[in-house]
């Protein structure tokens, strides 16, 4: 079997644009969170200074954003190949989120407790109706954190396969993706609010902790489905078209 001849569109599709998405997944933390930050300063919990009333862009544009990006590998695998890669690409993606993520918030817990205990002493613990040793938190243990990124992960993977069904229709793909996108940020809040060790900070403004959940998820809902319509017509698909 004759190998095919080199294209330029080969330098365009795998080297340039893979490049170009990594330095892009790169400058959100490094150069858009600081950026954010001083433009939209969040409320300070120790000097009680308050934020700016455009802070949660920061958390979309950045966990939000980040989020989207790794829900949307078993999305457009569930819609483009089947149901069984979206599921499999979503137990790998969001387990690997879940370890990032579990890290990241322990070790920012363990900061904010360690300031908190530095500006109060013991009295810190005693008012936040804590232990010695929350101040230490294991996010490993959260099941919020399991049931927001594995299971989430699985589901809407292996929904979107489900429900699309091998389907280049891009209405069926849209109603697929929008549709689990949704149910799963459903899920997410319910987690983040019942069974999550950080619940009492959903609870204390439930309606911000939803507007920051279902908005990037209804965003991945509607543009998974364009991106894997464009990447039918380019035949980028595991499948024939």
């Amino acid at each position: 079997m004759e190998t095919e001849k080199f294209k330029l569109k080969d330098i365009a599709y795998g080297l340039v644009v893979p490049v170009l998405v990594g330095l892009l997944i790169v400058a959100f933390p490094a150069i858009l969170r600081p950026a954010l930050d001083s433009w939209f300063p969040v409320a300070d919990m120790w000097t009680g200074a308050a934020g700016s009333d455009w802070a949660f862009l920061t958390v979309i544009f950045t966990h939000g954003f980040a989020q989207m990006v790794m829900f949307s590998i078993p999305l457009l695998l569930g819609l483009l190949w089947n149901k069984w890669a979206g599921g499999a690409a979503g137990f790998i993606m969001g387990t690997l989120y879940y370890l990032g993520m579990a890290g990241y918030n322990t070790i920012f817990s363990a900061q904010i407790s360690i300031q908190g205990y530095q500006m109060l002493g013991p009295d810190y613990v005693t008012s936040m109706g804590m232990s010695a040793n929350d101040l230490l938190p294991n996010l490993y243990a959260d099941p919020s954190f399991i049931g927001n990124y594995i299971v989430v992960g699985i589901l809407i993977g292996y929904v979107a396969g489900a429900l699309n069904n091998g389907s280049y229709n891009f209405k069926r793909m849209l109603g697929a993706g929008l549709t689990i996108s949704i149910i799963c940020g459903i899920l997410q809040f319910v987690f983040n609010y019942t069974i999550s060790y950080g619940a009492w900070m959903t609870q204390g403004n439930p309606g911000d902790a939803l507007f920051k959940i279902m908005l990037p998820m209804i965003l991945l809902g509607v543009i998974a489905p364009v991106i894997a319509k464009v990447m039918t017509w380019y035949g980028l698909s595991p499948r024939k078209v």
